[in-house]
């Protein structure tokens, strides 16, 4: 799944503000009142679809490319991690408790682990993926600057 959600962006001269939508969560949207708060504006509203996906117990649809004129909003890794045991928990109907009883863990703390604000550790999802049959791999790629 691709780590990067296309968002795109355009100056409304009635509101005075940049307004930001995603193609893959159309419901969503966002402002801000300069250009170059744009992109972290889009990351927040995207961090917040995600929630919103996760909190309601669908699946986290696969980032679409971005197009001609729209940004790749990138994910932090932590939120990636989350996106994915959540997205594989709903596959296997895997339920929280029986994941917590798994990891000697309270179901405040699954809570938390699949909290894409709160900071867990990188271990914990890695333990709970791979509970779940999989392993989490690392890839650190260049970045193209024009």
């Amino acid at each position: 799944m691709p780590c990067h959600y296309p968002a795109h962006y355009r100056f409304d001269s009635e509101s005075e503000a940049w307004q930001i939508t995603f193609r893959d969560f159309p419901q969503q949207q966002a402002a801000c009142y300069k250009r170059e708060d744009v992109e972290l504006e889009a990351q927040e509203s995207l961090l917040t679809a995600i929630a919103i996906e996760m909190e309601e117990g669908r699946q986290v649809a696969a980032a679409s490319t971005a197009q001609a004129g729209e940004l790749a909003i990138a994910l932090p890794v932590l939120v990636k991690l989350k996106l994915e045991l959540h997205n594989q928990m709903l596959r296997a109907g895997a339920s929280k408790a029986v994941l917590a009883r798994q990891m000697g863990l309270n179901g405040a703390q699954i809570d938390r682990l699949l909290d894409v604000a709160y900071a867990s550790k990188v271990e914990a999802l890695e333990q709970a993926l791979f509970l779940l049959g999989f392993e989490v791999h690392a890839e650190v790629v260049a970045i193209h600057q024009p």
